[in-house]
């Protein structure tokens, strides 16, 4: 294997030859000896700052988080090339072939068959059980759960109303809190995934991403908890000293302030009467 030399513009061909040296013995020791599953992790993460800088807007650092993840591309299929498996010309045709296959109205004879039953006659799935099976135990969870959902919804298994999907929250917080009052761990995480489920069912109906969902809903809550910490300071108090009814005042407060919302009072009144008793 040839050293690279560096230069002042690279192109792709580049980008190949650089990530084969830096594999090879006269390269770097710390690429030398990674594998699959120890760089496994780098793709997903790379994978997630890509996605932040397309949520952002960023096109400049939405650049370079492109080349990150088209560089571990490379690099697991420079693994592949060296051990003879693949090449990266391979990895090329197999795509292509996919996309001219899933597109029979542009590359081919007219079809009726849809993208999803395209997929499914590919990869030999004569089931919708099996479809549901080949979805990546890898993704984060409530997307796994949506695209479970939705496969499940292409045959009629679905909800009538997006409120019957709402009883089931309910039905399964109901279920989770018998759970709890029975101290029964087993039970108590069974029906958490019940009900994490049954809420992914309802953004789905509602179109809504529910990993957009939650992160925007960590997002309000770092701001109102940002908000209580500064109110607390301005008076002199610690977070940790205040009751749980200071607290929520507080919190009651945030919402109004950041977000114009009608302070509700339920839980306030709730820790109040556990003072009475």
């Amino acid at each position: 294997m040839k050293g690279f030399t560096p230069k002042q513009q690279y192109d792709f061909s580049d980008f190949v030859s650089l990530i084969a040296f830096l594999r090879s013995k006269d390269g770097c020791p710390w690429d030398q000896v990674q594998t699959h599953q120890s760089i496994r992790r780098n793709l997903l993460e790379e994978a997630y700052e890509l996605c932040e800088t397309i949520d952002d807007e960023d096109t400049a650092h939405m650049q370079e988080e492109l080349g990150d993840v088209l560089m571990q591309v490379l690099f697991h299929t420079d693994m592949e090339a060296s051990a003879g498996h693949f090449t990266l010309d391979d990895v090329a045709d197999m795509a292509c072939k996919k996309l001219v296959y899933r597109h029979p109205n542009l590359f081919g004879e007219k079809t009726d068959l849809d993208w999803e039953a395209l997929k499914r006659s590919e990869r030999g799935q004569e089931t919708i059980a099996s479809t549901m099976a080949s979805v990546a135990k890898s993704l984060p969870a409530l997307w796994r759960a949506e695209k479970i959902q939705k496969k499940a919804a292409k045959v009629g298994f679905d909800w009538p109303d997006v409120h019957d999907a709402l009883e089931k929250v309910a039905e399964e917080a109901q279920e989770l809190r018998q759970g709890i009052d029975r101290n029964d761990r087993e039970n108590m995480m069974e029906e958490v995934g019940d009900l994490i489920f049954a809420a992914v069912d309802v953004a789905r109906m509602c179109g809504i991403d529910p990993e957009q969902a939650v992160h925007q809903a960590c997002e309000k809550s770092m701001r109102r908890f940002a908000f209580i910490e500064s109110e607390a300071a301005k008076s002199g108090r610690h977070l940790e000293d205040m009751t749980l009814g200071e607290l929520e005042e507080l919190h009651q407060k945030a919402r109004q302030t950041l977000e114009g919302k009608t302070p509700v009072y339920d839980k306030l009144e709730y820790f109040n009467s556990l003072k009475s008793q």
